[in-house]
């Protein structure tokens, strides 16, 4: 699957709100206090753990946002694979802006690189089956086309990205109707004829309802391989199956073995680690003392 980028548009509203929440009332008093205004520096953006690289995009802005100035010249773009050391990227131009957005770029870069190397272990891990792993809603507010897009990076796939996209009839909307057909038949009524329709189960008794009122896609919540196994069986290709619930990369190859279509997983947004990626100084020089010596 290739991978898209965002629109500047889309990046530059949670960017730009990072950046100002950093600079405050009075801006970056330590870089201001300390560095010249003509220093030009070359630094790199160098991996310091081994994964998956995303968020190149929103880093790269908050350099150009704070200097327009700086340059950043991509050398391992979103997707690719990085061990300790290797280069990401080299940014070249005004020292103080370098610094000043910094922090900004490797929060972004650092976190985005993070979900995309939690999707690729998770990947990994069911290769060889027909399974997908796919993020969720469980998103940081703000953040969602950006992290859907680094899950994407990591070589997974998108679930729906808002309410308003799909139907996902979950427990409680269940629960609220009477039950599994009732809360499919109110749905089907309520939306457009493109709109899909998953619902949420988590006992078979409630897949008969599913498949009876032709919904889309069944969500097979917290169950077991042999049981998702026997609903991918009743199933039978009459609805797309999604596996949830408590996913790792340990439980990850039985599920995939039940052959489920999709695994799901919150904590790929919502919890993954950060990749350690740091900003390491290159080259400094003065435009002063390179003017005067020209």
């Amino acid at each position: 699957m290739t991978l898209s980028p965002l629109p500047t548009l889309m990046i530059e509203a949670p960017v730009r709100a990072a950046l100002l929440e950093d600079l405050g009332r009075a801006g970056d008093l330590t870089t201001d206090a300390i560095v010249p205004a003509t220093l030009r520096a070359e630094t790199a953006l160098v991996a310091r753990q081994t994964g998956v690289v995303a968020g190149l995009d929103a880093a790269s802005l908050a350099f150009r946002l704070v200097d327009p100035a700086i340059q950043v010249r991509i050398e391992r773009p979103d997707g690719s694979r990085v061990k300790p050391g290797d280069r990401i990227a080299t940014i070249t131009g005004p020292a103080r802006g370098m610094l000043t957005a910094e922090r900004v770029a490797l929060n972004f870069l650092g976190h985005l690189s993070g979900v995309a190397s939690a999707t690729a272990t998770l990947v990994e891990a069911v290769r060889g089956r027909k399974a997908g792993i796919c993020c969720t809603r469980k998103t940081m507010p703000g953040l969602r086309a950006l992290q859907k897009y680094a899950v994407r990076a990591g070589g997974g796939v998108n679930h729906r990205f808002g309410l308003d996209d799909a139907v996902l009839i979950k427990d409680n909307h269940v629960a609220a109707a009477g039950g599994v057909a009732a809360a499919i038949r109110a749905a089907r009524a309520g939306v457009g004829h493109l709109v899909k329709i998953e619902v949420e189960i988590d006992r078979l008794d409630q897949l008969d309802e599913a498949l009876a009122e032709k919904a889309d896609a069944v969500l097979l919540d917290n169950m077991g391989p042999d049981l998702l196994a026997e609903a991918v069986r009743r199933i039978d290709g009459r609805a797309i199956t999604e596996a949830s619930g408590r996913i790792t990369p340990a439980t990850a190859p039985a599920i995939a073995a039940s052959g489920v279509d999709l695994i799901s997983a919150g904590w790929l947004t919502h919890s993954a680690q950060v990749l350690d990626i740091g900003l390491d100084w290159q080259r400094l020089r003065d435009l002063d003392a390179r003017l005067t010596a020209a």
